[in-house]
């Protein structure tokens, strides 16, 4: 049988293997599982050289449960209604499974984006906004755009612009979209929200004592071999976390090619190293492999992910020696692939919870905007007074004097990155304990992508039977 790599097919099948362990009406989970709506849109744009070009791109919306319904916007050849339409469907369950109050969506403009100039891409970026906008496609209790492949900051600096100008003084138009500067609405800790994430879920996964123990692994982060496929933005910050936690990065993949060593990359040196000769091969110290593929197929530990869809297959499914799967991309596995990981042993963590990291911070953007002030603002300084009081009671018991220095690190005051990193964790430890928790309720047959899609569908499935719509 031919492998099946129509990507909203993979999740359409996901979400049937999670939907048969469910007790909800057929109708509700037909309803669930279907995309509410996709708006097709084309436009002309001027390329620097005067010459006119169409562009196509599109913006779907899933599911309606919540409101506003929330996805990031790439900028890929690869776009198409099929594509935004499975992205938006795993949206609205990773947004259920870590609880953030959103309806999935995703949206996407079908350009290579390194064949067009900053000028070219501003334009692009703005007239798509003006399209959404002109069909109620985005807006702070509508739909909130965020980055997703090919985009970030930047693309949303243009985006907040352009939807400002067009939205008349509205009181809280800084929320129509996340992921943005700080400077115009954004909060510290977006950037690297999504490779923090998934550091803290992989941190999670490797503290279970008993799931370490059926992988031959120690518990604990430190000193495992980590793979990471992708030097993109998730990609870089899942690698230079799970770094600082101890992890050893033993192999790195990119378009243009991938470098292993297993005696342990640097990945700052890696960095500076590509930034300077415009490649990762030929690395000192680092072997070059022919295929930037290759790199899945290493012997680690810990394999991560973090490039696009259908990137482990029935054709490299047998070779993979990690035990651990991180899924920092949407979709890198097919679910035929999947099976053969299974059946194998390896630990498979869902892209529905381990990329939850972006969105969660995003929903804390979202939130700052809506209340117009920063986290901490309020209660930063009285923090600091307090813990310095109780550090001055605690030293003249032990008759010293209490200190006029600076108010040392353990006592300061709880800042913007501060809450948002301590909301991240807090959000990942609980989704991750509740999928564990599923999993053994189910069966010790039942996979961690299936627990984890069970938990989203019941969680959206009961918000619409509170809404009264189905019996």
């Amino acid at each position: 049988m031919t492998e099946q790599f129509d990507f909203r097919a993979q999740v359409n099948r996901s979400f049937d293997r999670a939907a048969a362990f469910t007790r909800h009406h057929p109708t509700l989970l037909a309803q669930v599982r279907e995309c509410n709506s996709v708006y097709y849109m084309s436009f002309p744009i001027k390329r620097d050289d005067g010459t006119i070009e169409v562009i196509e791109a599109w913006r779907a919306e899933h599911s309606h449960h919540r409101l506003p319904t929330k996805g990031g916007i790439r900028f890929s050849m690869t776009v198409n209604r099929d594509e935004v339409a499975a992205l938006a469907a795993l949206m609205t369950f990773k947004c259920a499974l870590v609880d953030v109050p959103f309806g999935g969506a995703k949206g996407g403009v079908r350009i290579a984006r390194h064949k067009y100039s900053e000028g070219e891409l501003e334009r692009i970026t703005r007239r798509y906004t003006f399209e959404l906008k002109r069909k109620n496609f985005i807006g702070p209790g509508c739909d909130v755009p965020a980055p997703d492949y090919g985009t970030g900051p930047r693309e949303m600096s243009w985006i907040v612009d352009t939807y400002l100008s067009l939205s008349g003084g509205e009181l809280n138009a800084l929320a129509c979209v996340t992921g943005k500067p700080v400077t115009q609405g954004g909060i510290r800790g977006r950037l690297e929200a999504t490779g923090r994430g998934v550091c803290y879920g992989i941190r999670e996964c490797c503290s279970i004592a008993e799931d370490m123990k059926r992988l031959k692994l120690s518990t604990g982060v430190e000193g495992k071999r980590l793979v990471v496929q992708g030097l993109g933005n998730v990609g870089y910050h899942a690698a230079k976390f799970l770094e600082e936690e101890g992890a050893v990065l033993v192999g790195i993949a990119e378009y243009e090619g991938a470098v292993s060593a297993p005696n342990g990359l640097k990945l700052e040196e890696l960095v500076a190293h590509r930034k300077e000769t415009g490649t990762i091969l030929d690395f000192p110290g680092a072997t070059n492999l022919p295929n930037s593929s290759d790199a899945l197929e290493l012997d680690c530990d810990i394999l991560i992910p973090a490039a696009l869809e259908n990137q482990i297959t029935t054709k490299n499914a047998s070779a993979i020696k990690a035990k651990i799967v991180g899924e920092a991309a949407n979709g890198p596995t097919t679910e035929d692939a999947d099976a053969i990981l299974r059946q194998r042993g390896v630990l498979i963590l869902p892209d529905i919870y381990l990329n939850a990291g972006g969105v969660t911070v995003s929903y804390f953007e979202w939130l700052k905007n809506l209340s117009h002030v920063r986290f901490g603002r309020l209660q930063k300084r009285y923090e600091e007074r307090a813990h310095k009081g109780l550090l001055d009671a605690l030293a003249k018991l032990h008759g010293d004097q209490p200190s006029d220095h600076e108010t040392p690190e353990f006592a300061r005051g709880a800042d913007e990155i501060d809450l948002v990193n301590s909301g991240l964790e807090e959000t990942m430890a609980v989704a991750y304990r509740e999928i564990v928790d599923r999993k053994t309720r189910l069966g010790n047959d039942i996979d961690m992508r299936t627990a984890a899609m069970v938990n989203a569908i019941d969680k959206v499935a009961v918000t619409y039977e509170e809404l009264g719509i189905f019996p």
